[in-house]
């Protein structure tokens, strides 16, 4: 489960589980994402553990109380417990471990319900002073705990009845007729957090939603699914910029004579065929290949941990799918060709622009032999080792005239 952070580990337990939960039909990617958010950051933390602290100590001090003694020793243990989980879940999460996110959320719990303490040991102590300064501090309190953890409705709800809700029986134990006010506006306050923690939740979860479809159509393809050019761009640098050891392979591939298929069928059955081998690409290669369609009749693969021969084995087998002939409408079917040409990393290059610019150059080389070819990019800046896919159906000549082009397009 990522942030900007690093990854953090789903709650395990059945209750952290039911705490974090942010309601049916959330997809796993935001509960990851809402997951890290209740993490939060140190600053944030530290103004409410600063505060309930300062609050129980001043109060401490001023009653010099066992019930009030404890709640002191409470908040500094639970707030210190709490800052060594946080950190140690940040830096778990950046190294990529498990992280404590159980014990994170119980501890949260654990810390509303001492605030909660407090408050109600204030109200039945009689001092006014200490009941408003303890009230004061939890109902301070409320509105951090919404704000902090409504990625988590349930956990919010939880914190702010722990927190608050002892107000009630606090005022009852104090004796004051004013103070029985409190049992109508605290479960009024506690009903509208708890429901706004809910609703931010789900305007939360629509904004992320919203935010995931505008990234995907930005970096895929509108008619194939695959990813476009930015996507692959995108995916080709992280690729780089992790500097692994294994070498991987760039595949530029375009389509031989598919042309004639949209002057002579109209763009409708272009679309078709070009789905159609996206679909085929894709079943063809492993799952962690990733496949774009760089534009018109333009495709590039990024395959992982292959060798050279490999990667000509990988080329010739595309060639041969994409040879396969396709159903256009009705009985018509039509037959295409691919040219392919492969760059190697880190052989050929380690930037971006360096490895498309030479498996780009591979393409044109195939294509200028004869198409149906895979050119594979020699280290030399213009040797390129290229052969033909003896599987592949010859596609036709570009210098055939169109009644031919026409021929090729024929009855099942």
């Amino acid at each position: 489960m990522q942030s900007d952070k690093g990854l953090y580990s789903a709650p395990r337990w059945r209750l952290a589980r039911w705490l974090a939960e942010p309601g049916p039909g959330v997809p796993d990617d935001i509960r990851a994402a809402l997951i890290a958010q209740l993490y939060g950051s140190l600053p944030v933390f530290a103004a409410g553990a600063v505060n309930t602290i300062a609050v129980a100590a001043v109060i401490a001090g001023r009653k010099q109380t066992v019930p009030f003694v404890i709640w002191l020793v409470m908040e500094i243990a639970i707030c210190l417990a709490r800052l060594l989980v946080l950190v140690s879940a940040h830096r778990a999460a950046r190294l990529q471990r498990p992280t404590p996110t159980d014990l994170h959320l119980l501890l949260a719990v654990a810390w509303s319900a001492s605030v909660g303490f407090g408050a109600i040991v204030s109200l039945a102590s009689g001092d006014w002073v200490v009941a408003m300064l303890a009230s004061l501090s939890a109902a301070a309190m409320v509105g951090g705990i919404c704000f902090r953890n409504f990625g988590a409705p349930r956990l919010a709800g939880t914190m702010i009845l722990l927190s608050l809700g002892p107000i009630v029986p606090g005022a009852a134990l104090a004796g004051e007729p004013l103070f029985y006010i409190v049992f109508l506006q605290v479960p009024m306050y506690l009903a509208a957090m708890t429901a706004a923690a809910f609703r931010l939740n789900r305007m939360l979860v629509t904004t992320m939603r919203a935010e995931r479809e505008n990234s995907h159509r930005a970096h895929h393809d509108a008619l194939t699914g695959l990813l476009n050019r930015a996507g692959f761009v995108e995916a080709l640098g992280g690729r780089l910029a992790a500097r692994a050891e294994r070498p991987f392979a760039v595949m530029f591939f375009d389509l031989d004579n598919f042309k004639p298929i949209n002057d002579t069928f109209g763009h409708a059955a272009g679309d078709s065929v070009l789905k159609a081998v996206a679909a085929r690409v894709r079943r063809l290669l492993p799952d962690d290949a990733l496949v774009a369609r760089m534009g018109g009749d333009e495709f590039v693969v990024l395959l992982d941990g292959v060798t050279a021969e490999m990667a000509q084995q990988t080329g010739h087998r595309l060639i041969s799918e994409v040879a396969l002939s396709y159903e256009l409408s009705g009985e018509m079917h039509a037959c295409i060709g691919a040219s392919v040409g492969i760059a190697l990393s880190p052989d050929h290059g380690a930037d971006v622009a360096g490895l498309l610019a030479v498996a780009d150059a591979a393409l044109y080389q195939a294509k200028s032999g004869g198409k149906s070819r895979c050119c594979l990019a020699s280290v030399g800046p213009t040797s390129r080792r290229c052969a033909s896919s003896s599987r592949a159906r010859k596609p036709l000549s570009q210098a055939r005239p169109e009644a031919e082009l026409v021929g090729w397009i024929s009855k099942a």
